[in-house]
């Protein structure tokens, strides 16, 4: 039974981060706020830096949906998550995980910003759900314009 109960928390919290990633591609704010717990926090500095951007640590579930909401007005993008790797420990767990991002300019979709990102993610239990608790997004590699993620 424990074997059982540890697969379908696992499962589950990998489906954080398609709920995650399916909100961003579909501009759906009830879908993406479901991936984060009230006080979560969002630290996209590593792979920011690697773009060329300054970003601070986004605190709390408002502020990260204003901001990756409000980012998004400018582009398409498609997010795929692949190679995830959950540690169970009760109510919590830790991922890591891989998302290829591709972020195309809405105005001049000839201009696009591809990254493969690497997620260390910790989670907590809600209820019956797997929230996002903390993330931090480091980037592997890049290739495009960067511009493209501030939507110019």
């Amino acid at each position: 039974m424990k074997n059982l109960q540890e697969t379908a928390d696992k499962f589950a919290v990998v489906e954080t981060l398609s709920r995650f990633a399916a909100g961003l591609d579909l501009k759906d704010n009830d879908l993406l706020t479901s991936a984060f717990a009230v006080d979560a926090v969002s630290d996209f500095r590593p792979a920011g830096k690697k773009a060329g951007f300054e970003y601070p640590v986004l605190e709390g579930r408002e502020t990260i949906m204003g901001a990756l909401m409000g980012s998004l007005k400018q582009v398409e993008t498609t997010h795929s998550v692949s190679n995830p790797r959950v540690t169970i420990n009760g109510n919590t767990a830790v991922m890591d995980a891989l998302v290829e991002a591709q972020h195309v300019l809405k105005a001049d979709p000839s201009r696009y910003y591809l990254m493969k990102n690497r997620y260390d993610i910790k989670l907590v239990r809600e209820g019956e759900v797997w929230v996002i608790q903390h993330v931090i997004i480091d980037n592997v590699w890049r290739m495009g314009d960067p511009a493209v993620l501030a939507g110019i």
